[in-house]
């Protein structure tokens, strides 16, 4: 995948990996940040969750 992040002086190669794991039996995902962030109950909300924190993410971003 090509793409370029807001700090990226220059297009790069960006491999998606799976950011969800289970710590102890429970979901959770891991961030750029690296903050591991749930635990949520269903693959499904880990994925919104996921979605919720882009956008958020994307906000701040903007705002600088």
């Amino acid at each position: 995948m090509y793409g370029m992040r807001a700090q990226d002086n220059a297009p790069a190669t960006h491999f998606r990996s799976d950011r969800v794991c289970r710590v102890n039996g429970e979901l959770y995902f891991s961030t750029r940040e690296n903050t591991l962030e749930g635990p949520f109950d269903s693959m499904e909300h880990a994925e919104r969750e996921i979605e919720a924190y882009i956008e958020r993410m994307q906000r701040l971003g903007a705002g600088r």
